[in-house]
């Protein structure tokens, strides 16, 4: 088990920029594959980005070319840069963590969430 705390969400307008990082607990989290998911009220959660322990990323079709998903192994912290963000980026943002690089099911461990809202 690991702990997850995210930061970095706000208000934003479209266009705009924002990084969220996760901060995870532990010595263990450079063997962590760690995910990016999104919930919009009323949708279900979605995965945008995920990143393994060996540094391989994948992103969501709606995302591409847009955010950007790193890790720093040094201060166990996982980012996520959005760049260009829409409307229909408005979400609360989770952090996921688990040991399988397999993101099929939802599973692991999760942060709090934090809430990123484009509005002009």
């Amino acid at each position: 088990q690991v702990q997850l705390v995210e930061s970095g969400g706000g208000l934003v307008q479209p266009g705009g920029s924002l990084r969220l990082s996760c901060a995870a607990s532990g010595s263990t989290f450079r063997f962590f594959n760690m995910g990016w998911y999104r919930q919009a009220p009323g949708k279900q959660r979605e995965l945008v980005a995920r990143i393994t322990s060996g540094g391989s990323k994948n992103y969501a079709d709606s995302v591409k070319g847009r955010f950007t998903i790193s890790r720093d192994n040094a201060k166990n912290t996982v980012y996520l840069r959005m760049n260009s963000l829409k409307p229909e980026d408005t979400a609360a943002y989770y952090c996921n963590a688990r040991v399988t690089s397999d993101f099929s099911a939802e599973f692991g461990s999760w942060g709090q969430g934090t809430q990123v809202t484009v509005s002009s």
